[in-house]
């Protein structure tokens, strides 16, 4: 078996690559390696999901699965994944299964897990799962008899999970008019309940979630519905989630998109000057614009880098017992809060500094000013020689020391297609561009595909 799990969890095609049959296996083998009992108790997990059709199918294979190893397990219908990793740590469950492909298209889904606490699982329990199940442990040793969990359902998990966001909401929101597309998505109706209980006069867009529409032409990854809403109803500014509402992005008054980096700059200061932004550190990933870390050095705030994927992003901020990081997507974390990125929880506060400082969003997002990047992704025939070759090092070398302070060079293999990816940041558009052509053309000649 190859690898299961992606930088987020299991995901593929529904009823293709993510099979019932394998999302009963990921459950039987993740209550056995999450689940520590002496005996004396029995397990609890909990499951939710997105609105995706798919996502009552898989549903009813974890349960099942969940169950078959002697957990109850509690169902609390469709949040968004940080609801579900907030209710495992209210409840003092053992394990969470969210049933999501976030951001993708209809057709896929994923399997989400969370260990008690509600934090996302290290590489090292992944791979234990991953080794269960291939090793077909699961099907043998089960309980029987009044050792099968029961299932179970918990009707006001959404209530809990807005008091929750408003109450971790810093400032109220009176005053303020947001337009918000919640992607027909898990969020379409607890993120702009959240929005208007904190003050906020709300217009809820593509909140009418069929099974079939999630994220289509909407959402953090289609932001023209937005863009042009925000405009029409003259709205302070525009939130927009994705389909499991870990990722949040927003809108100018004016149009313009505000993204994640420009998000964290804006909290990062805010946190800073209320004394919250713990060794005034910021974590952010390898993928955030140089101009991120231009605007914290300026600022007094130092920025440590993490892995692509939010769930490194919280290793960071564990490790170092500090308060906000997230990635240039609009995944946001701030463990004082929540276990997870959580894209309602970043828009309430990214509004709470608008009402508090007076200030309109693009004056906000103005402390950052991003630079030009470009990114060409080199087509080869082994993408490990066509990175890591003599002349494309000394290619890279020698970028970066024209680039100095004001650029930078980011170079990596894919991990699923035979490419080479050169991305370069620089002061303008065109050094960026000639820099990044120059690096990709020493890559062809050492792996021509």
């Amino acid at each position: 078996m190859g690898r299961l799990f992606g930088t987020d969890g299991v995901r593929g095609l529904a009823n293709g690559d993510l099979t019932p049959e394998l999302a009963l296996s990921v459950a039987v083998a993740a209550g056995r390696v999450l689940i520590e009992t002496d005996g004396t108790h029995q397990p609890l997990a909990i499951v939710g999901r997105d609105p995706r059709a798919s996502g009552e199918m898989l549903e009813a294979a974890v349960v099942a699965g969940l169950a078959s190893v002697g957990a109850n397990v509690v169902r609390v219908g469709v949040l968004p994944t940080p609801a579900v990793a907030y209710l495992v740590g209210q409840a003092n469950a053992d394990l969470g299964v969210m049933l999501s492909a976030s951001h993708n298209p209809m057709p896929d889904n994923g399997i989400k897990l969370f260990a008690a606490g509600g934090a996302k699982l290290p590489d090292e329990l992944e791979a234990r799962i991953e080794k269960a199940i291939a090793d077909g442990h699961g099907l043998v040793g089960r309980p029987t008899g009044a050792g099968i969990g029961r299932v179970h359902e918990l009707m006001d998990g959404a209530e809990h999970y807005v008091k929750h966001l408003v109450d971790a909401t810093p400032h109220r929101l009176d005053g303020l008019k947001v337009v918000v597309d919640c992607a027909n998505g898990a969020a379409s109706e607890v993120g702009p309940e959240a929005y208007r209980e904190a003050g906020a006069e709300v217009i809820a867009i593509h909140a009418e979630p069929d099974g079939l529409n999630i994220n289509d032409k909407c959402g953090s990854t289609h932001l023209d519905d937005l863009r042009q809403a925000v405009i029409e109803h003259g709205a302070d500014l525009g939130i927009a989630h994705d389909g499991d509402a870990d990722r949040c992005l927003a809108i100018t008054a004016a149009g313009e998109v505000v993204d994640g980096d420009q998000i964290m700059a804006i909290l990062a200061l805010a946190m800073r000057d209320a004394g919250t932004l713990t060794k005034d550190t910021l974590v952010a990933t390898v993928m955030s614009n140089l101009g991120l870390r231009l605007a914290m050095k300026q600022a007094g705030i130092e920025l440590i880098e993490a892995k692509v994927g939010d769930r490194y992003v919280l290793e960071v901020l564990h490790a170092g017992g500090l308060a906000l990081g997230g990635e240039q997507s609009g995944h946001i974390v701030m463990p004082a809060h929540a276990t997870t990125g959580d894209g309602v929880l970043t828009g309430l506060h990214l509004m709470a500094q608008l009402a508090v400082s007076g200030k309109s969003l693009a004056d906000l997002a103005a402390v950052l000013h991003k630079l030009p990047q470009v990114l060409i992704n080199v087509r080869v025939a082994d993408r490990h020689v066509g990175a890591a070759a003599p002349t494309v090092q000394a290619a890279v070398a020698l970028a970066e020391n024209e680039l100095g302070e004001t650029g930078r060079v980011l170079l990596r293999p894919s991990g699923t297609e035979p490419l080479v990816r050169v991305m370069v940041e620089a002061a303008g558009e065109d050094q960026a561009r000639a820099v990044a052509e120059r690096i990709a053309d020493e890559v062809r000649a050492a792996s021509p595909a």
